[in-house]
């Protein structure tokens, strides 16, 4: 092939990766998350939970005992550009000791569900992130779900045995690859 096709190419390739360059540096910014708790009659206990990731303020906040994960991140001053509030359940109910962790667009749902050290998160995972979780498929991760949804998040692993389909011999075999947050 002669050089000049050859430059050609290369003109086009360089035109292609800054046209791509601009239009990743000129998306807009994702609007911080404003959230204005409704406070109830009566709202007198409060509750602590760790809010991380991509918050202004890093750290442990105190909300009403009746708070959603949204209250906790306006607590935590709010999320900067480059959170992923759709990896987030905004409107989870939070408890005493819970930890809110806020992903990095681009980190997605694998850090909603998956703990940093790769054990599953029971009360934020998907469905189809229980089936990663050794000898559970469909049906037992849905019944999982399920089971969290109905009856409120799970406060400790051995929570799992009120599940249909789980009892002490596949408890076990869960034990090392979950986590309760």
């Amino acid at each position: 092939m002669p050089v000049r096709y050859w430059a050609a190419a290369a003109g086009m390739l360089l035109a292609a990766l800054a046209a791509a360059l601009w239009y990743q540096q000129s998306a807009p910014e994702p609007a911080p998350l404003v959230f204005e708790p409704v406070a109830s009659a009566g709202e007198d206990a409060s509750i602590t939970v760790h809010v991380s990731g991509e918050v202004v303020a890093p750290g442990l906040v105190e909300v009403s005992a009746s708070a959603r994960v949204a209250e906790a991140v306006a607590a935590a001053g709010g999320t900067t550009r480059h959170a992923a509030l759709d990896a987030v359940n905004l409107a989870a109910q939070l408890r005493d000791g819970q930890q809110v962790v806020i992903p990095t667009v681009g980190e997605g749902r694998a850090v909603a569900g998956v703990a940093s050290d790769g054990r599953v998160q029971i009360n934020s995972a998907t469905s189809s992130e229980l089936e990663q979780l050794p000898g559970v498929g469909p049906v037992l991760a849905e019944r999982i779900a399920s089971f969290r949804e109905e009856n409120g998040p799970y406060e400790t692993v051995e929570d799992l045995l009120e599940v249909s389909g789980i009892g002490e011999a596949k408890l076990e075999s869960l034990r090392d690859s979950v986590v309760v947050p």
